[in-house]
């Protein structure tokens, strides 16, 4: 699980952090804080592969290169 990119951001819309693996679609969360937001989507990760694996379903492999961008 650890090599899933992770992307995180603020929505304005929303008022609250954005934690997104945008190789295991849908899988979000969100959180007050950054780290909240990602700690969320760990645990979100772990439940999108365990029904993965239940059904049958295929693992994908990772396709994003982590990287740290920040917009001022």
């Amino acid at each position: 699980m650890d090599h899933y990119a992770i992307i995180v951001y603020w929505s304005d819309e929303d008022a609250l952090w954005i934690a997104e693996a945008p190789d295991l679609k849908p899988c979000a969360a969100h959180g007050a804080t950054p780290e909240e937001a990602v700690a969320e989507l760990r645990v979100a990760m772990e439940g999108w592969l365990e029904a993965a694996r239940a059904n049958n379903f295929p693992i994908p492999e990772p396709r994003y290169q982590p990287r740290v961008e920040a917009a001022e």
